[in-house]
């Protein structure tokens, strides 16, 4: 039983893929869900298309892998972070539509709150900053927004849930309440100091500690799935954040090592041991994983908007057929003359954290084409990037010399490319690119014995591109500081 279900959920599509013993995915089936949009800023998902996605995905993995359920060693689950379910304890069933994380609904819940004081008091507990991105506020408005409902939840008949821990409760038959302390660190409820749920943090936004799922290490048996779900008992052994999961996958288990995944949002994380790091320049302090009794710690930038740009101009715009094609449609200018396009779709984050900007594009002539616009979002994706990687330099002393990357948009090679000339830096692609998932297999695989340590880990990874700088810092400087006006240009909208 050398085989591991990585359950991945994600914000656009439900994913499950087979890993053998090596670190190969031997089989990987995906579904996209629709995404919900009530108002100008307000995303939504059904969580019934999550668990339809996920588990329809998780039996087509299973059956093109050739396995049996019970031939399973594990089974791990890794997940779009911070969106919230609130459900009925009997029925299973949501109370109202998933909160996902893009969503500026609470965005003021949240300066009221710093507005009332609390900032000082929710960042030395939990490393957050006070933004709509938390789950906190969310649950908070779904209690105030529902008749009865607050009550219903202080009575424990409303059960609160990041997308793994509804996961787990659909796939354990309701036998499991739980999360790890990755996700649990994203609550803006969790001290990731004393690594529980917070009194004080849960009376200030007057959120029933009845609700809360119990808080495990991100390795560990929990329990088992219900045989009626996938046809056996598979041991629920490992669970974490994407982006947690992604730097587990990616192998980062020194302090300094970083990894950057380019997904619908741009995520980087910056191992920094067992000891949190505080950020001040606009970065979070987070929980990487709990393993082995030890709790690793990460700074993160959360870029909101990365992939999610590519999908509009695709979409919305109409500029290409497939996401794919966009590569190509870029390459066709040597550059963007002068255009920048800012995705402040919903806000900008890290290291900004300004939800009153919007999205913008600048420099814009007559000469301007598909091409250059095309070019423009691809490397807004790299800006963003370099903004969250000179913060993090600062906050950690640190000068970064390799960055990894995962995830969908990795596979751009300008992108890579661009990024690499930005930074500074070497930029390490690896062999596995579903480093998210991957990591949620390991951590589900070293609960269960199919791998004996991170060692195991270090050793599956090989890298597959590596690309180094290869354009001048004075041009690049330059480049940078246009963006950083373009910026400016997006801020004060909303």
């Amino acid at each position: 039983m050398a085989h591991v279900l990585a359950l991945d959920q994600g914000t656009t599509s439900s994913r499950s893929i087979v890993f053998a013993k090596e670190g190969r995915a031997m089989a990987t089936a995906q579904q996209e869900y629709p995404q919900l949009y009530p108002q100008p800023g307000h995303v939504e998902h059904d969580p019934e298309a999550i668990w339809s996605s996920q588990l329809a995905t998780a039996k087509a993995a299973i059956a093109q892998a050739g396995l049996e359920p019970r031939q399973l060693a594990a089974l791990g689950i890794t997940n779009q972070r911070e969106t919230t379910i609130l459900w009925d304890r009997k029925t299973g069933q949501p109370v109202a539509n998933a909160i996902v994380w893009q969503s500026r609904i609470t965005a003021p819940m949240c300066e009221q709150l710093k507005k009332d004081g609390y900032e000082a008091v929710f960042r030395q507990k939990t490393g957050l900053v006070l933004d709509a991105y938390f789950s906190g506020t969310k649950i908070r408005h779904l209690l105030d927004s529902i008749s009865g409902l607050h009550a219903r939840a202080e009575r424990g008949e409303i059960l609160f849930g990041t997308v793994d821990t509804f996961l787990a409760w659909r796939l354990s038959g309701g036998r499991l309440h739980v999360t790890d302390y990755s996700n649990a660190s994203r609550t803006l409820l969790f001290n990731i100091h004393t690594l529980d749920w917070d009194d004080e943090l849960l009376r200030i936004l007057n959120v029933p500690r009845a609700m809360l799922p119990t808080v495990r290490p991100s390795s560990e048996v929990y329990g088992t799935t219900d045989a009626s779900v996938l046809g056996a008992e598979i041991s629920i052994a490992g669970i974490a954040g994407d982006q947690q999961a992604a730097t587990f996958g990616q192998a980062c288990f020194a302090p300094g090592q970083a990894k950057n995944t380019y997904g619908t949002g741009c995520f980087m994380l910056l191992n920094t041991g067992e000891q949190p790091v505080v950020s001040n320049n606009g970065l979070l302090t987070t929980i990487g994983w709990g393993l082995n009794g030890k709790v690793t710690y990460c700074l993160e930038g959360s870029v909101f908007i990365a992939g999610a740009v590519v999908q509009w101009l695709r979409d919305g715009l109409q500029l290409f057929e497939s996401a794919a094609e966009i590569e190509a449609l870029a390459s066709q200018v040597p550059s963007t003359d002068g255009v920048y396009l800012v995705p402040a779709f919903v806000g900008l984050g890290a290291p900004y954290w300004r939800p009153d900007a919007r999205g913008t594009i600048v420099g814009i002539t007559r000469g301007t084409t598909r091409a250059h616009i095309a070019r423009a979002a691809l490397e807004s994706i790299a800006y963003q990037t370099r903004d969250v990687l000179e913060a993090m330099e600062q906050d950690s002393g640190q000068r970064l010399q390799v960055l990894r990357v995962d995830g969908g948009a990795s596979a751009n090679r300008l992108l890579m490319q661009f990024q690499s000339d930005q930074l500074g830096v070497r930029v390490q692609r690896p062999v596995v690119q579903e480093t998210t998932a991957l990591g949620a297999a390991y951590l589900a695989g070293l609960a269960t014995g199919v791998w004996s340590s991170p060692d195991d880990v270090t050793h599956n990874w090989v890298i597959d591109t590596e690309f180094t700088p290869t354009t001048d810092r004075t041009a690049t400087n330059t480049q940078y500081t246009d963006w950083k006006k373009a910026v400016e240009r997006s801020l004060n909208w909303a």
